[in-house]
């Protein structure tokens, strides 16, 4: 494997780098009435994603990393949400929000994935 792949695969570097793409790209959107609000919620949930996952990774029960893995999923698709309505306000910026919103969805399926096996070992 690649040390690209090696990175793909390491939940809690890509989850850090998500939120940092997201920083930078609402620093692209002009500050308005209607998107400063969705701005300040989509840099917490996506930075939210990141912050759960280092507390899942460290968690002090099985309980306590599954509840943790499911905020990490809750807040993936809040983002996803997020991403959708900032499309809608700046149509200029729809590709950059697909591309942002493609990664937020993997994450969810990661996360999910990781959710669902984590109540099977119970």
């Amino acid at each position: 494997m690649s040390s690209n792949e090696n990175k793909k695969y390491d939940l809690e570097e890509r989850t850090a780098l998500f939120g940092e793409n997201v920083i930078v790209f609402v620093r692209s959107i002009k500050q308005d009435e209607v998107n400063k609000p969705l701005i300040r919620q989509i840099v917490r949930s996506s930075t939210s994603i990141g912050a759960s996952y280092m507390e899942a990774d460290g968690g002090v029960s099985k309980k306590d990393f599954r509840n943790k893995i499911g905020t990490c999923k809750k807040e993936s698709k809040e983002t996803k949400h997020w991403l959708r309505m900032i499309s809608k306000a700046n149509p200029e910026k729809t590709e950059e929000c697909r591309a942002l919103w493609k990664e937020a969805h993997e994450l969810v399926l990661i996360f999910s994935k990781i959710f669902n096996n984590s109540k099977e070992s119970e």
